[in-house]
């Protein structure tokens, strides 16, 4: 026999199916919530299974974001295999039924039988340990465009302040500058202290982080004082703006700290994985090789880098009906947004100054061949997927030549 369990999950509770084998299903539908009582009752259908069974069964359920973390928590204490698959794989085969039917319990019996007609990799030793990767990475990505969204709004808040300000500090968005500002957020201010209070000042802020030299010091309150002296807001008329400037000051430095924090996480958690070295080729830093690492997974799932590309969402979309074919095919898009965003980056990062020759030296053969810069990218892309997945299933080291 090879028993199987569908698991259809929700927010609060799930739906699953048994099989004893291909188009034998044990018993009928059941339901469990995600609580510890109705995880136990999930553990006594296992049983029932594997006891009528003699084997241990197989459990495989869609990827639902964060969904079926306590469902996944609690097979991982059990030490049961299980399978998590993209949801557009199971939508593929609810549509080729001819009625249309979308059931919690409809899903989980489709479930079942999907695993008898495909073939899948069940989560080995890594696959815990790279979801961790992939939550750390990805909050990393999100807390980036949140902090993003404050630096615009502070910025605009800034420039009917104290425009003059910017380059002050050469770095606007540094702790010492940021910090600076919130003390002396307008001209005014500035003026009316005295130049050896305001080096003072500076010194005070730079103590907890590193020590700068008196020229050092000395040239920023010169360009502090000619900013001020220039600025067209000597006192600003609404005092709601330097309400909202402190606040967003404040929400900026948090979000540094965050982030900073996340990347020291990310890095020791990526370091206890092999493949974290062998993947920082020319134009994957640390940042994008634990954000490719994490969004790829077991490599063992993928026995061709056609499927590793698909999988990115960058291969090219095909049309074509009677005589007509299309030649103009965008990219799919269908597989995992971070792992393209990543790859993307990886690959304008390997082209700035040649840094990876031979990515430059394909980027510059398909310019020649008449491709737009997008196109070539892509194809950059996808020429970068196949030397990961080379490198990945190989264990060696990347060539520049």
């Amino acid at each position: 026999m090879n028993p199987v369990i569908g698991l259809d999950i929700s927010k609060e509770e799930s739906h699953g199916q048994a099989f004893l084998e291909r188009g034998k299903p044990y018993k009928g539908t059941f339901h469990f919530e995600h609580a510890r009582e109705g995880l136990e009752k999930l553990l006594q259908v296992i049983q029932d299974v594997e006891h009528a069974s003699c084997q241990r069964p197989m459990l495989i359920l869609e990827a639902t974001g964060h969904y079926q973390s306590s469902v996944v928590q609690f097979l991982e204490e059990h030490h049961f295999l299980y399978i998590v698959i993209n949801p557009l794989i199971s939508n593929r085969l609810r549509k080729s039924n001819l009625r249309k039917v979308k059931t919690d319990a409809a899903d989980a019996y489709l479930l079942g039988e999907l695993y008898y007609k495909e073939e899948f990799e069940p989560f080995k030793k890594w696959g815990v340990q790279l979801l961790n990767l992939r939550y750390l990475t990805r909050q990393y990505e999100s807390l980036s465009k949140m902090c993003v969204q404050t630096k615009l709004q502070f910025q605009a808040v800034l420039d009917q302040v104290f425009p003059a300000y910017k380059g002050v500090f050469g770095a606007m968005y540094s702790s010492i500058s940021l910090r600076f500002l919130n003390e002396f957020p307008t001209s005014y201010l500035v003026l009316q202290t005295d130049e050896e209070t305001l080096k003072s000042k500076i010194k005070e802020l730079l103590t907890s982080r590193r020590g700068r030299s008196e020229d050092w010091v000395c040239v920023r309150v010169q360009r502090l004082l000619n900013a001020a002296k220039q600025n067209p807001f000597q006192q600003t008329m609404y005092s709601s703006h330097l309400v909202n400037l402190r606040v967003l000051i404040a929400l900026i430095l948090q979000y540094q700290e965050h982030l900073t924090g996340l990347e020291e996480n990310i890095d020791a958690l990526a370091e206890e994985i092999q493949e974290y070295d062998l993947i920082q080729i020319p134009g994957i830093g640390h940042k994008i090789a634990a954000t490719i690492l994490s969004e790829l997974g077991e490599i063992d799932r993928f026995d061709h880098p056609k499927k590793l590309v698909a999988f990115a969402g960058i291969d090219p979309s095909v049309f074509a009906s009677g005589k007509f074919t299309a030649t103009r095919n965008r990219i799919t898009k269908r597989g995992s947004r971070q792992l393209r965003y990543a790859l993307v980056m990886a690959v304008q990062c390997g082209l700035i100054r040649s840094r990876n020759a031979r990515l430059k030296e394909f980027y510059d053969r398909k310019r020649t061949e008449g491709k737009p810069h997008k196109v070539a990218l892509v194809a950059c892309a996808n020429k970068l997927v196949h030397w990961l997945y080379a490198i990945l299933k190989s264990k060696k080291k990347f060539r520049l030549a």
